[in-house]
């Protein structure tokens, strides 16, 4: 086995409007992976649980409240970038308050789930699509 990567646990939301389309948004410049498409979330901050971390990201990113119960886990990404190891379970929000706009200045998109291969996404987030083609 290679040196031992450091894993960085994050979380994601499959946030679904009305019509079931999924919400994905543009990371800005200046960030790794800029420009790619991703499921909004982040990193935990000390003492919260995954649900709890997705209910704040959810509102510092897109400025939109939830509840943890609204959130229901789907299925999770596992994968191996070079200098660490990403494990990020995926959530699934169908109920939430105000319209999401992208606070940090990032593009945000409703697409549907068969279109979500069109947009280019880190690595860790492609696998996830075909979870929310079959929920969808």
């Amino acid at each position: 086995m290679d040196e031992e990567k450091k894993i960085v646990l994050v979380v994601a939301c499959a946030l679904i409007d009305a019509d079931g389309r999924v919400l994905i948004s543009q990371r800005p410049e200046g960030k790794s992976l800029a420009g790619l498409w991703e499921f909004p979330g982040g990193k935990l901050e000390a003492g919260e649980t995954l649900e709890e971390a997705l209910v704040r990201e959810l509102k510092e990113e897109l400025d939109i409240e939830t509840k943890v119960a609204c959130l229901a886990p789907l299925t999770f990404a596992s994968h191996a970038y070079e200098s660490f190891h990403l494990l990020m379970p995926l959530y699934v929000c169908r109920r939430f308050w105000g319209i999401p706009r992208g606070v940090e200045g990032q593009a945000i998109k409703w697409v549907r789930p068969k279109d979500l291969r069109d947009y280019p996404m880190p690595a860790a987030d492609e696998p996830l699509i075909p979870f929310l083609i079959d929920l969808l």
